[in-house]
């Protein structure tokens, strides 16, 4: 039996075309193929470096600049990446001198926002600011008032609870790398809090997943924050009672 007789492909070939999940890989005997198993290798090779990279503060607050937006840099109670991961609940809080920091330069507003590195900093270092230039605008179209944007060092998504309440915030939207894929090591979410208060969970808030070119593209992603944004306003309550129906209008 030569090698080509013994390398059998995969029915679901004309299905890899419509996903980057990791289907359709065929078998060589009773295994993957090589190529295949190098391939996957690779792309957790790719996910764990996303947990460990680093937002690129410089380039996120030249982008800020350009877009006329003051910044502050905050950092949460873990004191490193390892803490971090071994302690969920450090990267929860403010550590003591970002908490102060807000304390004395928050005034009222409408919404606060930040960015935030969470499972991957290369996320939120390639999508943050393409998708900031298109809400950014229509936020201000709507004449909403915006605290100066926080970028938040090993953060999780409820350090934006903490964050809204300093920040004296009606509304929070924390942009967080999520927990990277195998095909999705750089996925952006967005996650919207109305009335942030600290120790809310994850039912008070909505969130918008997978913001990326190969996901949910940034246009759209913007807009669907943006109607979100306004029915909580109106409504005056996110979460799960708070649903997209902007594709059902008209």
């Amino acid at each position: 039996m030569n090698i080509q007789q013994y390398t059998r492909g995969d029915s679901w070939q004309s299905l890899k075309k419509f996903t980057a999940a990791r289907i359709a890989l065929g078998s060589t005997g009773v295994a993957i193929p090589l190529k295949e198993l190098l391939q996957f290798r690779l792309a957790h090779a790719h996910a764990r470096d996303a947990v460990f990279s680093q937002l690129n503060k410089d380039v996120l607050a030249e982008g800020l600049k350009q877009l006329q937006l003051p910044f502050t840099v905050l950092h949460s109670k873990a004191q490193n990446r390892n803490e971090y991961l071994q302690q969920p609940g450090f990267g929860r809080k403010l550590n003591h001198l970002s908490a102060q920091q807000l304390q004395h330069t928050g005034t009222a507003c409408d919404i606060a926002i930040i960015i935030a590195d969470g499972l991957s900093a290369t996320a939120v270092n390639n999508h943050a600011l393409p998708l900031l230039q298109l809400l950014i605008p229509l936020l201000k179209q709507s004449k909403f008032l915006l605290a100066p944007v926080n970028i938040a060092e090993q953060a999780r998504v409820a350090i934006g609870d903490e964050v809204g309440v300093l920040c004296k915030a009606k509304f929070s939207i924390i942009l967080i790398g999520e927990r990277p894929g195998l095909s999705s090591p750089d996925s952006m979410g967005a996650y919207l809090t109305y009335a942030p208060a600290v120790g809310l969970t994850d039912e008070s808030r909505n969130c918008i997943s997978n913001i990326r070119p190969q996901g949910m593209n940034y246009t759209i992603a913007a807009e669907k924050i943006y109607y979100l944004i306004k029915e909580a306003f109106r409504l005056q309550y996110s979460g799960v009672a708070l649903k997209d129906n902007a594709g059902l209008l008209g």
